[in-house]
């Protein structure tokens, strides 16, 4: 009979416990009712990432969302690069944010990040000193790094680069800062900017105001399109089909 009523005892404890837990989740598990943010930000404006995390957690109790599901959607906000989120007594979200770091412009409507990933930036104004890159899905990485590679190149001789696009067959053009264009094409890279560098050297680094663009696509010597001229221009004068 004692052992009975001990037993009755630890399920109405039970019971009881599990009740006022009960009670005290709904009591915790109220409306969301602040959204804060923290973060370094040199290009979102505060007030604009918190317009487009609110309506992310409009609905949703403090206790009942879900971190990894709400951060997972927060992710896809421009600008944002990592997000991590935690509840703060009694009804509020803390959001820390870590901002995308702008490298070039990409597809001339995304920018792209020093990983190579491009991101879209709304009405967020992007700064204006950056290259201009495009290129195929995916491409991002490749084309940034062959930037690097073009901008150190060209550097040494003095001449800046404005944009660089890679084609969807593999063909590469660029365009420098005086506003040449140059094509590169796909095949021997390394052989025909050792011509483009000879040549440029050599007469069209001194004439370059009066050029359209530069055709490297030919089995020898460098095909130079005037400013007034229908057709390119091979170095030595002979024209080029």
């Amino acid at each position: 009979m004692a052992r009975r009523s001990t037993l009755f005892g630890i399920l109405l404890l039970g019971l009881l416990l599990a009740a006022g837990g009960n009670a005290l989740w709904l009591w915790l598990d109220k409306p969301i009712q602040r959204v804060s943010i923290r973060g370094e930000l040199q290009y979102a404006d505060s007030s604009y990432l918190k317009n487009q995390l609110t309506p992310l957690v409009r609905g949703q109790t403090w206790l009942s969302v879900d971190l990894e599901e709400l951060r997972e959607r927060a992710m896809k906000v421009g600008w944002l690069h990592e997000v991590r989120i935690r509840r703060e007594w009694p009804n509020a979200l803390m959001f820390e944010l870590t901002e995308q770091v702008p490298v070039a412009y990409w597809n001339d409507d995304q920018l792209l990040n020093s990983d190579g990933t491009p991101f879209d930036f709304g009405p967020v104004t992007p700064p204006d000193d950056m290259p201009v890159l495009a290129g195929p899905k995916g491409s991002g990485q490749e084309v940034l790094d062959y930037y690097a590679d073009l901008s150190s190149r060209f550097g040494s001789m003095g001449v800046g680069l404005e944009q660089l696009r890679l084609e969807a067959r593999g063909a590469w053009r660029f365009q420098l800062d005086d506003g040449v264009w140059v094509m590169l094409g796909r095949n021997d890279r390394v052989g025909r900017l050792g011509r483009l560098e000879a040549a440029w050297q050599r007469e069209l680094g001194s004439v370059a105001s009066h050029i359209r663009y530069i055709d490297l696509r030919y089995p020898n010597g460098v095909a130079v399109a005037w400013h007034g001229e229908t057709e390119p221009v091979a170095e030595d004068g002979s024209r080029q089909g």
